[in-house]
């Protein structure tokens, strides 16, 4: 099998194939190396200037603080939830305990409230942006879509949208409050009224771009498809349906991308400033408490948000190329 592959090969076309594979070999080493260069290089460059800089709590952190505190994070949250396994084994005994000694006894068992880890309050803050993200769509897509079919809809509610687009949605944040204390008022409420704060302001800086991008998608669709649509006479709902969403998912797309990442951003601030539990609540209680790790904790927690955002936006571009037909714009 090997001669015979050799015979249809000729001497040109053999060369050819390991021009082709030195090629191929070179990119790919170039896309390794380069990274690594780079990276490489900022480690460098961040220890020399940490080592150089001295603050009221010590000297910066650099790349070995940082490292040491990732270690020691994991570790808190290892020690917490061996303390939440105990705390439930101790009341499971006395409950037991407590229904041995009397039938009638009905176990009451207590929610553990210790504080939550750094892991905890990724999940937190992960929770909460999702829930304002999601929250967002649901009302800017529909809303993108009828301003980009409508005209006079667009005239009606472009000066709203260009009004509130520039608002730094923290300037929401005192209103958001209000607002809530008011009307979310129950005995036993579902949601803590900060995480509810912290989620309607991620959800004000989510429409904006939403909105803009889907209306803009749904203008400036192919004009021979909606003729299509008349032909056909599509009713509304179907043309929305087979011709408006498929069309436009690019541009939603980059409006939802978009949304997202400036909702990460936003969620950091709010959250120190409604206190609701999450990662912008642990970088102001470090600041606050002063510690001689405060500063590195503080840094661990900078590069855990940065890679946060980045794995939110490689998952939102994920998933455009699994439903876009432009691959053009979802390898963007």
């Amino acid at each position: 099998m090997t001669t015979l592959i050799k015979k249809l090969i000729t001497p040109a076309q053999d060369e050819s194939v390991m021009t082709m594979l030195l090629h191929a070999l070179y990119r790919g080493a170039q896309a390794l190396a380069l990274p690594m260069i780079g990276i490489a290089a900022f480690l460098v460059i961040w220890a020399v200037g940490a080592n150089n800089i001295n603050t009221s709590l010590g000297k910066f952190p650099g790349p070995q603080a940082v490292a040491t505190q990732v270690v020691n994070l994991y570790q808190e949250h290892q020690q917490s939830r061996e303390k939440e396994r105990l705390f439930y084994q101790r009341q499971e005994e006395r409950n037991a305990k407590r229904v041995a000694k009397d039938p009638n006894y009905k176990p009451k068992t207590r929610a553990y409230t210790g504080k939550e880890t750094f892991i905890d309050q990724i999940g937190t803050s992960l929770v909460t942006v999702m829930s304002g993200f999601i929250l967002a769509a649901i009302i800017a897509i529909p809303l993108g879509i009828a301003v980009g079919l409508s005209k006079s809809l667009n005239t009606a509610i472009n000066p709203i949208i260009q009004i509130f687009k520039p608002v730094s949605p923290l300037a929401w944040l005192p209103l958001v409050t209000m607002v809530v204390s008011a009307l979310y008022v129950s005995p036993e409420p579902m949601f803590a009224k900060s995480f509810v704060n912290s989620m309607v302001t991620v959800t004000l800086c989510c429409l904006w771009p939403m909105v803009i991008n889907t209306s803009v998608g749904v203008s400036a669709i192919n004009s021979d498809w909606n003729n299509v649509s008349r032909v056909l006479r599509l009713p509304s709902l179907t043309h929305v349906q087979k011709i408006v969403l498929p069309a436009s998912i690019p541009a939603i797309f980059t409006g939802m991308r978009m949304s997202l990442g400036i909702a990460w951003m936003v969620l950091i601030a709010a959250e120190m400033l409604a206190q609701n539990p999450g990662l912008g609540k642990f970088v102001w209680d470090e600041f606050q408490n002063g510690s001689s790790q405060s500063l590195s904790r503080i840094m661990t927690a900078v590069f855990v948000i940065g890679f946060i955002g980045y794995l939110l936006d490689r998952g939102m571009l994920t998933l455009q190329r699994y439903v876009s037909w432009d691959k053009a714009s979802a390898n963007r």
